[in-house]
């Protein structure tokens, strides 16, 4: 390699804050989602009826340290 094709080398682009706002807030709305049906989806703030969610994401509970039994 040649000394001129060492100094091409592209500076990283900055992102605009009101850019990235609008993807942070999406990303904490499914946060806040996925915490939800993992931690609180069961008993008297259960939205859906019957034991299907607290089964498919009963070890995401463990992992995350929500007591179930």
């Amino acid at each position: 390699m040649t000394h001129a094709a060492l100094e091409r080398v592209a500076a990283p682009t900055a992102i605009p804050l009101k850019d990235l706002v609008p993807w942070a807030i999406f990303g904490g709305l499914l946060m806040l989602l996925a915490i939800y049906f993992v931690g609180a989806e069961q008993g008297a703030t259960s939205i859906f009826s019957g034991m299907y969610v607290h089964e498919f994401v009963h070890d995401g509970r463990h992992l995350l340290g929500f007591p179930c039994h």
